[in-house]
């Protein structure tokens, strides 16, 4: 099931409560999910606590991410919850840039 909206990216994040500052609407892109990847809640935790390190999950199917008028991204999400975090790879295997949406 492929998502599509507006979401406010963040480069080079840390954990997800820097995804969730407040923010002028205008900076907000558009993006488009080319894979979603549901996380056990513990491995969900250790992503969102700890975005900067290597993920083996991010860099399966990196290739299909791409920037342009609209960004086609990742979805990560906790088994069982909507919403999560949007993910551009950087190197294949870690965030570059992430966007928090809670759906």
């Amino acid at each position: 099931m492929n998502q599509n909206g507006y979401a406010f990216f963040v480069e080079n994040p840390a954990t997800i409560e820097e995804l969730q500052t407040p923010h002028p609407i205008e900076r907000e892109r558009a993006y488009h999910t080319v894979a979603i990847i549901k996380l056990a809640s513990i491995d969900y935790e250790n992503f969102i606590t700890d975005m900067l390190a290597d993920r083996a999950f991010l860099e399966k199917n990196a290739a299909l991410c791409s920037f342009g008028e609209i960004w086609n991204c990742r979805l990560i999400q906790q088994r069982g919850r909507s919403g999560g975090v949007l993910v551009m790879p950087k190197g294949g295997c870690y965030v570059g840039w992430a966007a928090y949406i809670n759906k």
